[in-house]
């Protein structure tokens, strides 16, 4: 064992005696059940992972067809139109829909129709529809694919006032075959991203030595990376000379820098010549490959708030799951604390995010708005904070905490080491409180674990996803010591068939069929622990919220002690200190006092870092 082993773990004893006697004391004596999911063979676990695809993809078609139900309804409500000519309301509504592909209001023998029939098969479904809403009876279709390879399916509404008045519409669904191709790669059913497309190798983490991946299982055991970018940290500034030598010499394509760290590409040298070529000629802290970062989707009864939002009750388990309703008689948020969503943007004019995102950046195009090009981002800024109680969609956790999106994920899905970094340093500068990454790989890039450490030494929390391989690998960045990572749990409280587990998870949230935006101005639902760590990151904003003199460490700190414990008792693998309690931890939040008391459970959680690291070299 080296002496710098051996100084690590001498100051780990020492300490050990003060603070373990402390910690039967901070955590609640529970003896629930271990969780049912642990570990499965490849077969079984492809097996949940394409049920929980299903799952995913029958939600997102029940939500389209209860939002446009909903619709139909509010259209047919004459009494509250804004609009009073039928025409321009149906156009209204179709400009606000833009998957509602044709719709005909019918009132006996008279209709009023805007839009096209796709096929034959529809106008066949349509007449079928028309003839149900006139007897007074709903009508749903089969889905069906035209010849363009779309998917629509056919809905009838009627007044339930009036026989022979309703609405009836044919509705593009290719939402749900949008939603299947995101979760193949989102759950690693399919090689993600392309190696081809991508111009990336994949390795083995923590080693380098190239592996292929042929399919969604090879995922777990593989990190990803440029074939042609490093990235190198120099120990002494560059000078203009020395700059114009390295780009002679490795025949620089294009070059980026932050700070004293560049990132190089070169139009012919692979990464490995340039890492030899920048560890043998040059001074450098470190030099690494350009890793590829990706999306990681499965009081009393007086005080609790139930918002009316359309799709809330019948569809979001999640958030009562986790005791918001009466956590929002605490805290509902302040715009004064910003949350900042690193991923693949987010859509701009959703009806359900209206007033609640600020600008924010895009760091793969500079010259384009952080629009969404996959959905994934989106839907993680719906479950942090679409609009609560306005009557429409769904219902995020925050009611007015702002949202800031920063791109740092492209229209594959997919980020560089030096996008996620940039992305980190353009939040922390630019007044974010919390940072939501719902994003990883297997390989530590020093590179980004840079840009973390100044987000946390500005006050920032970080919270990460943990990954959807069900493997006990860490990912990054939520085994840094500095991030809060977050495990999924199901509709049960169980450890979600799909979610990363190991000693570096803090909490679980749900991570399930989880309903929120989407692209489109429609609603999906997703799983993935992309969707746990946004639950926490909205969390953290509520309790930044409720007391904005705590310090990053404290809010973490409540977030673990507030948590509900499953699994074995006490911290554990797969659910970390427990499932999450808005209520809970608000409470605390509210009475918390920086004292000595809390000296020995926040020093524990630095011990539990250490200890980590020493181990592992």
């Amino acid at each position: 064992m080296n002496a710098k082993k051996w100084i690590g773990l001498c100051a780990i004893i020492a300490l050990v005696a003060i603070v373990v006697p402390a910690g039967r004391y901070i955590f609640p004596d529970r003896n629930n059940p271990a969780p049912q999911s642990k570990g499965f063979s490849v077969e079984q676990e492809k097996t949940l992972k394409i049920k929980t695809l299903n799952k995913d993809m029958d939600a997102t078609s029940l939500l389209c067809t209860t939002e446009c139900s909903k619709e139909f309804h509010k259209l047919m409500a004459s009494g509250n139109a804004k609009i009073n000519n039928p025409t321009d309301r149906i156009t209204h509504m179709m400009n606000m829909h833009k998957h509602m592909s044709y719709i005909s209001w019918i009132n006996g023998n008279r209709s009023v129709e805007r839009g096209a029939l796709p096929d034959k098969k529809a106008a066949s479904f349509v007449a079928e529809a028309k003839a149900k809403v006139k007897a007074g009876n709903s009508y749903q279709s089969e889905p069906f694919i035209n010849d363009t390879g779309s998917r629509y399916m056919v809905l009838g509404v009627p007044s339930g006032k009036n026989n022979g008045i309703g609405v009836v519409g044919v509705i593009n669904q290719n939402i749900v075959m949008q939603v299947e191709r995101h979760q193949k790669r989102n759950l690693r059913l399919v090689p993600y991203p392309s190696e081809g497309n991508y111009r990336i190798e994949s390795v083995e983490p923590g080693a380098n030595r190239e592996t292929t991946v042929h399919d969604g299982e090879d995922n777990g055991n593989a990190s990803h990376y440029h074939v042609r970018d490093v990235v190198v940290h120099f120990q002494n500034k560059l000078t203009d000379k020395q700059l114009d030598q390295i780009k002679q010499k490795i025949n620089a394509q294009h070059i980026q820098q932050i700070g004293d760290t560049y990132v190089f590409r070169s139009k012919d040298m692979d990464a490995d010549k340039m890492v030899h070529y920048f560890q043998k000629s040059w001074k450098t802290e470190y030099v690494e490959p350009h890793y590829l970062y990706m999306t990681n989707e499965t009081t009393n009864d007086a005080d609790v708030i139930t918002p009316n939002d359309a799709l809330y009750s019948q569809y979001q388990w999640n958030l009562p799951s986790i005791e918001t309703e009466k956590g929002w008689g605490l805290s509902k948020g302040n715009d004064k604390v910003i949350v900042a969503i690193l991923d693949t943007g987010v859509q701009a004019d959703h009806p359900d995010l209206k007033g609640k995102l600020l600008d924010g950046t895009n760091i793969v195009d500079a010259d384009a708005a952080p629009n969404d090009d996959v959905g994934h981002g989106t839907h993680v800024a719906g479950i942090i904070g679409a609009s609560v109680n306005n009557g429409e969609g769904v219902a995020g956790i925050s009611w007015y905490n702002k949202i800031m999106p920063v791109k740092v994920l492209d229209s594959s899905g997919a980020g560089s080491t030096y996008s996620v970094a940039q992305g980190i340093i353009w939040a922390t500068d630019h007044g974010a409180k919390v940072i939501n990454m719902s994003l990883g790989n297997y390989a530590q890039a020093e590179f980004l674990h840079d840009a973390i450490k100044y987000a946390y030494d500005h006050d920032v929390v970080m919270v990460a996803a943990s990954g959807n391989d069900n493997t006990d690998r860490p990912g990054y960045p939520a085994a840094y010591p500095e991030v809060f990572a977050v495990a999924a749990t199901d509709a049960s409280n169980n450890k979600a068939s799909f979610s990363n587990f190991g000693d570096y998870i803090d909490v679980a949230a749900p991570g399930d069929s989880i309903a929120s935006t989407y692209p489109g101005s429609q609603y999906a639902a997703l799983s993935g622990t992309s969707m746990a760590s946004p639950h926490v990151a909205a969390l953290a904003g509520l309790i930044r919220s409720i007391n904005p003199d705590l310090n990053n460490e404290e809010v973490m700190e409540i977030m673990r002690k507030s948590a509900v414990d499953l699994g074995n008792k006490g911290k554990d693998n797969y659910f970390g200190y427990g499932l999450i309690d808005v209520d809970k931890a608000l409470k605390a939040a509210s009475n918390y006092t920086t004292a000595l008391q809390n000296f020995p459970s926040q020093t524990e959680r630095r011990l539990e870092a250490i200890s980590r690291k020493y181990s592992k070299e």
